[in-house]
């Protein structure tokens, strides 16, 4: 057929390719506090090309579990994750890249940050600035303003009793000539290099600021290079520890606030939080027959479990899998392909890909396209303290 006959044609509309719908996530189970959760202002989309870092499986909202593993418990947390630290393989989780309000288990990433840099043995004098915009009713591990610990003093304040007077010290500290913003500045860089995308600290204790959010799964990325340290374990695992007596402060003792140590058996050490807005949150692991199993937790209610026993409930869950039920792992530094942006996982942007309009074409062109445990909850009991909304405590 000559051209000028193909082009008198009629014009037909050729609808696009058929568009692929992502399934629905899968519900995680949970139970209903006996109190509501207050209404909160809901966080930040996901960045769709961060959501498949660790596996496709992990992008969703919902539940993401091994094929024929056993139904998890149901908690009240928002987000949740198991992983085993040892082998990376994420057994399973809720929402695990969503993003939360981290609360104190941010105090994780400090240490993640700045353990390396600074000298154990070295004293530092507490500045009346560390002190100024602290509620004296939130978690602190009671330094004096010109008064001189180690650092080693202060890290054990920060992880024993959630001490927001010694993170701060410790970020002013570590931030050298910049203070503590160059502190905070430096748990954004660790969390960069860690693969940790969806957290970003604004403040270096955990307490609520404008744009902090963390997720569950970056959260275990957090621990595992935490709980890879000989001196944080030994830290984060000590019951009771005795701050001596220097220069402007007298001697006293500060307890862990930790209650699954000594009483979930295997546990290596966690970290508590709270406040209004994150609600619950907790980061803890646990060591059973070679396995080291971390369990990261978001925005939890105090009732019926609280956090400690919604956690132990999901270690008892990731303890009883068969070993190689995964669902994902978690990334390691040096796996430079997260360095760019991430492929999408099928279903995230078909609506924005997808043409808005019927192309018009002659017919006869032949044109066409194709898209292509049910277990036992262990309630631990909370201990609660007086701190209210801006503390480590509900």
């Amino acid at each position: 057929m000559a051209l000028g006959a193909i082009l008198a044609l009629p014009a037909v509309a050729i609808a696009p390719p058929a568009r692929t719908t992502a399934a629905p996530p899968v519900p995680c189970p949970a139970v209903k506090p006996p109190t509501p959760a207050p209404a909160l202002p809901s966080p930040p989309p996901v960045d769709p090309a961060r959501r498949a870092v660790g596996g496709a499986a992990l992008a969703t909202a919902g539940l993401a579990i091994a094929p024929g593993a056993p139904k998890p418990p149901a908690v009240t947390a928002t987000s949740w994750l198991v992983a085993d630290l040892k082998t990376g393989e994420v057994l399973g989780g809720c929402g695990p890249h969503e993003h939360r309000t981290p609360a104190s288990v941010q105090k994780l990433l400090l240490a993640a940050a700045l353990m390396p840099r600074l000298d154990p043995s070295q004293e530092v004098e507490v500045a009346r600035s560390d002190l100024r915009d602290l509620d004296p009713e939130s978690s602190l591990m009671g330094v004096r303003a010109g008064g001189r610990y180690a650092v080693e003093d202060l890290w054990l304040g920060l992880l024993l009793c959630s001490g927001n007077d010694a993170a701060n010290v410790l970020a002013r500290l570590g931030g050298g000539s910049t203070g503590r913003q160059g502190g905070v500045d430096a748990m954004n860089e660790e969390a960069r290099r860690l693969r940790a995308y969806q957290t970003h600290a604004v403040t270096p204790s955990g307490l609520d600021g404008p744009g902090q959010y963390t997720s569950a799964y970056d959260l275990a990325l957090i621990a595992r290079a935490t709980f890879a340290r000989d001196d944080f374990r030994r830290y984060v695992a000590t019951p009771v520890a005795r701050i001596p007596a220097r220069p402007g402060s007298p001697a006293f003792e500060i307890t862990h606030d930790n209650t699954l140590l000594g009483n979930y058996p295997g546990t290596l050490g966690g970290k508590t939080g709270f406040t209004d807005l994150a609600r619950q949150t907790y980061v803890g692991v646990a060591e059973r027959d070679g396995r080291r199993l971390a369990v990261t937790l978001l925005g939890a209610e105090t009732a019926p479990l609280g956090s400690l026993g919604e956690s132990a409930a999901l270690l008892n869950w990731g303890f009883a899998l068969a070993r190689g039920a995964s669902v994902g792992h978690l990334v390691a530094p040096e796996e430079k392909k997260y360095d760019q942006p991430v492929v999408p996982v099928k279903g995230e942007r078909e609506e924005e890909a997808a043409e808005s309009t019927s192309l018009l074409l002659p017919v006869g062109l032949g044109l066409g396209g194709v898209f292509v445990l049910t277990l036992a909850l262990v309630v631990i009991p909370w201990r609660r303290r007086s701190n209210r909304s801006k503390s480590d405590r509900p």
